[in-house]
């Protein structure tokens, strides 16, 4: 049985949004990197189900979603980094209480 490419858009649809509203309502650090996650991987489960409603023979949808995996993989990392620095520097991860270009 084969899934119709909506059903995917949807669902793509759908964790675009989650990811949009916990990057936008979060006031924690980790919660928008979170939400980021999300919507990366809401275009790549677009990307794989175009690919595949499409049919392209070179998989150029996975390789694409591959790409953005390992550059979702890299901005975590960096992410996280910054956000244990800040941590060390401030003592808190709150995105409203992090003013270090205030001075």
């Amino acid at each position: 049985m084969i899934v119709p490419l909506p059903y995917f858009l949807v669902v793509g649809a759908g964790l675009f949004a989650m990811g949009l509203f916990g990057a936008l309502t979060r006031r924690n650090a980790i919660g928008i990197l979170m939400g980021i996650e999300l919507i990366l991987n809401a275009a790549n489960l677009n990307l794989v189900a175009f690919n595949r409603a499409w049919g392209t023979p070179e998989g150029t949808g996975q390789v694409m979603a591959l790409f953005v995996i390992g550059i979702a993989a890299a901005a975590a990392v960096v992410g996280l980094a910054l956000i244990l620095a800040i941590f060390r520097h401030r003592q808190t991860i709150s995105a409203d209480e992090i003013r270090l270009l205030k001075g």
